[in-house]
């Protein structure tokens, strides 16, 4: 998995009024765990844009007044009508300890059943998984070459090297389903055959 650097200052105090003076000058409070004490910091908003405005997954570098922990985004709190982060969680990870995260789901292959005018229709766009973060990929691949109109992959059908995937088995990742102009199409077909049928039939009896 792809690293980013995001630099980071110490907090002097803590409360209510100075994580608002934090925020006016565009610094978002933040804490990071898995340390032996929290450490409470404040990140500029601009750092946090490489993380936040894109599908993708990063470990992190976490330059706090010099000092690099690797770590993970664990949650960011948004203002609820301004496009403004309140709060963001980290958390260091460990060599040897495995940790949660939500990858996104990539779609590989041209499905056969869009060539025969099915529609492809993703349920999961990512999946939470466990794993050590040397082992975890940039994104969970899914390859529908195979697969037809009507059927489905499921988190159960899916494998990951050294990766374990925590979302239920019996939930649908990627499906191929039938359009209405398919479906209309199918009709349109069956009646007609219905019809050829009918007009031999007729044609055989009255040649009796």
């Amino acid at each position: 998995m792809k690293t980013l650097v995001v630099k980071g200052q110490k907090r002097n105090s803590l409360g209510k009024k100075e994580a608002k003076l934090l925020r006016s000058q565009e610094l978002v409070p933040s804490v990071l765990y898995g340390t032996d004490e929290p450490v409470h910091f404040a990140v500029p908003f601009s750092e946090l844009r490489q993380l936040v405005y894109t599908p993708n997954v990063y470990l992190i570098d976490l330059d706090i007044d010099g000092t690099v922990y690797p770590a993970i985004m664990q949650d960011i709190q948004w203002h609820a009508v301004e496009e403004q982060a309140l709060h963001v969680d980290f958390l260091k990870i460990e060599e040897t300890k495995k940790v949660k995260i939500d990858l996104p789901v990539k779609i590989v292959g041209l499905a056969k059943g869009i060539k025969a005018g099915g529609k492809l229709k993703t349920n999961l766009r990512r999946l939470k998984v466990k794993g050590l973060a040397k082992d975890l990929p940039d994104t969970i691949e899914v390859n529908v070459t195979k697969l037809g109109i009507g059927q489905s992959i499921k988190v159960g059908d899916l494998s990951l090297k050294d990766i374990e995937i925590l979302d239920k088995k019996s939930n649908v990742v990627v499906a191929v389903t039938v359009t209405r102009a398919a479906k209309s199409a199918a009709g349109a077909a069956a009646q007609e055959e219905e019809e050829e049928v009918e007009e031999t039939a007729a044609e055989e009896t009255a040649n009796e």
